[in-house]
């Protein structure tokens, strides 16, 4: 306990760039600061340790005093090490939370041989393996941690079997409300949101929409390249070779999407690869029926099939479009799921996991 009777929070990533696992981190880092007898440090460590979401001026952040420099990518590794490890030390917290499934080796490391009280949290697909030595080394550091968190049954299924005696703990992700109201205009627009990378699958999506018997409809894609992958310029030219270029929107980055969700009447999502997506659940909150791939983890636990939304078997385009066009033409179906969906997402507000998360980090 530290003098002042206030609990010591250390959050640990490496950015808070736009982001699911950021996102979910700045929800919890917002409302972990709300509780006066907490204190809460952020450590942001990464290449590029940006700042995309607000976060409270009652949390106290850190980061390096230096700019990571790839040229030399060893000599920075380690002097990144060296930071976590000093000023972890000077914070001195009572609980530590790391988010990132490579990430998470990196924080352990530079504690190894300190007693810290430090839980982890991957947010990636479950069954998605790590390249080379990050394997090894999760299978090695994560058993030292004071617990694992996973968001879904599945992943809690799957890492009880890559780590046998870990002590792992099911939270699923808080979800931000979308607040609408009754009198804002909706449009025939098919939304879908989240960065332009391979697995989201974005090519097959457009694909899809094109073939759709919905001349006055619109798909509207809000999200921007990734540090690594570049792909919206291919994107623009698949639908110029489609024709489309009037009916396909690319908005890029949004600090705030609220209004897409306000005004859109169908949620579409043709990820592969999931944790957790949060943006379900927010189009869920804002009424929007939702179409998705059901992939190892993540949309199952917040769609239910026929309900809510589809749940697609991943790469059945010809099912995701029927069920799409079957939104188009049905708006009182439409409307039935928008109502079930609003009710579908209150097990995820912020109270609900945010006391979840308090009640493990300082037990």
């Amino acid at each position: 306990m530290q003098a002042d009777n206030k609990k010591k929070i250390c959050l640990i990533i490496q950015s808070l760039q736009a982001g699911g696992m950021e996102r979910v981190m700045s929800e919890l880092a917002g409302y972990f600061s709300n509780k006066p007898e907490l204190e809460i440090h952020l450590v942001l460590y990464g290449i590029s340790p940006v700042v995309f979401y607000q976060i409270p001026d009652t949390i106290t952040t850190h980061k390096p005093g230096f700019t990571f420099n790839n040229r030399y990518r060893l000599y920075y590794t380690l002097k990144t090490l060296f930071y976590l490890r000093k000023e972890i030390i000077r914070i001195n917290p009572d609980t530590i939370l790391s988010f990132g499934e490579y990430w998470n080796n990196f924080v352990l490391l530079s504690l190894l041989g300190l007693e810290f009280l430090v839980y982890v949290s991957d947010r990636c697909q479950p069954d998605k393996k790590l390249r080379g030595l990050h394997n090894i080394l999760r299978k090695i550091l994560y058993k030292k941690t004071k617990g694992i968190i996973v968001q879904t049954e599945k992943a809690l299924e799957i890492y009880k079997n890559i780590f046998p005696g870990a002590r792992i703990y099911l939270i699923g992700n808080p979800i931000r409300r979308v607040d609408t109201n009754d009198n804002f205009n909706k449009e025939n627009i098919i939304l879908s949101v989240g960065r332009l990378i391979k697995s989201k699958n974005y090519d097959e999506l457009i694909k899809v929409f094109v073939k759709l018997n919905a001349p006055d409809w619109k798909l509207i894609i809000v999200g921007g390249d990734a540090l690594k992958q570049q792909n919206l310029n291919s994107l623009k030219l698949l639908v110029k070779e489609l024709n489309a270029e009037s009916k396909v929107i690319f908005t890029g980055y949004q600090k705030n999407v609220d209004n897409y969700y306000r005004r859109s009447k169908i949620f579409a999502f043709m990820s592969s690869s999931e944790g957790f997506p949060n943006v379900i659940g927010e189009a869920l909150s804002a009424g929007l029926p939702v179409v998705a791939y059901d992939c190892v983890a993540g949309p199952s636990e917040m769609i239910i099939d026929g309900e809510n939304g589809f749940l697609i078997p991943v790469f059945d385009n010809e099912m995701f479009k029927e069920k799409l066009q079957l939104l188009i033409d049905n708006e009182d179906i439409r409307r039935l799921m928008s109502e079930r969906a609003k009710e579908s997402v209150n097990k995820f507000s912020i109270e609900v996991i945010g006391e979840k998360y308090l009640e493990l980090l300082l037990s």
